[in-house]
């Protein structure tokens, strides 16, 4: 027991990182800034993400992972080296066992992938753990009885939806579309309309700040005060700074078309629930985790368009990474659910 164990979730957006016996010790972006020429790395996480879009052009801010996946996998094996670092400090004796999270639906490549970049990145043992079923761990839903649970995990790169019960998934879904789908979305849309270029991270502060899955309907009731942003860009036309202003509902109506695809997603898992399971997941609900599920009314939404009550987890996005660090503290209980190098 010398050695340390660690669990990683390796996500598109951010990269958490749990230490068995002290619990969330990391919460970074997954970023990594590398010089252009020889590909050396210059910075990683939020020191990185801070020049997202900003850097000189001898260095490159790059994310290693698109879509839930290693896109590239020496950087990826860098950023899990210093993960693995700070969380065991350099000078170590002992490799430590690491166990991360990967989507339910990446291929036997993929796979390989993770596995081989967490070894050459130090490991001594790697574990692989699929997102749905640590989601599910870490939102304390009781997957070992023989009943159905449906989680749905929204993160950056991909939605995962998953019927599980009596420990292991019956049903999954992954699609690739998620919160950086989102922030494209209204980037494309501020293009179109106003003819203004924004940035990924300019994208993503609209999406937090008032993106609201249902806003077209709401305010026309209420009559309440619009809600409304300010955002700076580069006008596509004359190539000039401009600012504009944007709305809830316009927010709205860019990001309607990808959460109708997220939405469909889920469909897709309820239409191959076997009847008994189905019926579970009718009395007791589908819980959503992941970053992205902290949209507003994104809830609302899946249970207009499903039928079936969704409600968010508590710590939405820290369920992943807890599960994580239950499936490692305990890995002969769900030994089934997990792969090993």
């Amino acid at each position: 027991m010398l050695s340390k164990r660690i669990g990683i979730d390796l996500g598109t957006a951010n990269t958490l990182v749990y230490l068995a016996g002290e619990g969330i010790i990391l919460d970074e972006p997954s970023v990594v800034a590398v010089t252009a020429e020889e590909d050396r790395v210059v910075a990683v996480g939020h020191e990185a993400k801070e020049m997202l879009g900003r850097t000189p052009g001898n260095i490159v801010a790059l994310r290693p992972l698109r879509d839930g996946v290693i896109a590239n996998y020496t950087i990826t094996e860098a950023m899990l080296s210093y993960f693995i670092d700070k969380a065991c400090g350099k000078a170590r004796f002992f490799k430590p066992e690491v166990m991360v999270c990967i989507p339910s639906g990446v291929t036997q490549v993929e796979r390989r992938a993770v596995l081989d970049a967490t070894m050459a990145a130090g490991a001594k043992v790697a574990y692989l753990i699929e997102e749905p079923l640590a989601a599910a761990i870490g939102a304390k839903v009781p997957i070992a009885a023989a009943a159905g649970h449906m989680i749905v995990d929204i993160g950056g790169g991909s939605t995962d939806a998953a019927v599980i019960s009596l420990g292991g998934v019956v049903v999954h879904n992954s699609v690739r579309i998620a919160g950086n789908k989102i922030d494209e979305a209204i980037a494309n849309y501020s293009k179109k309309k106003f003819n203004l270029l924004v940035g990924e991270r300019t994208a993503e502060e609209i999406k937090i700040g008032i993106g609201n899955a249902l806003a077209s309907d709401e305010g026309k009731d209420k009559e309440e005060k619009v809600k409304k942003m300010e955002i700076r860009g580069r006008d596509s036309v004359s190539g000039l700074p401009r600012t504009i202003e944007i709305t809830e509902a316009q927010v709205s109506e860019a990001i309607r078309p990808v959460l109708l695809e997220i939405v469909a997603a889920v469909k897709g898992v309820l239409e191959q629930t076997p009847p008994e399971l189905a019926s579970d997941i009718i009395d007791k609900g589908i819980v959503m985790t992941g970053g992205t599920a902290l949209l507003r009314n994104l809830d609302r939404l899946m249970t207009q368009l499903t039928g079936v009550p969704c409600h968010v987890a508590e710590d939405a996005l820290l369920c992943v990474v807890r599960g994580t660090g239950v499936a490692l503290d305990n890995i002969e209980l769900y030994k089934r659910s997990i792969s090993k190098k």
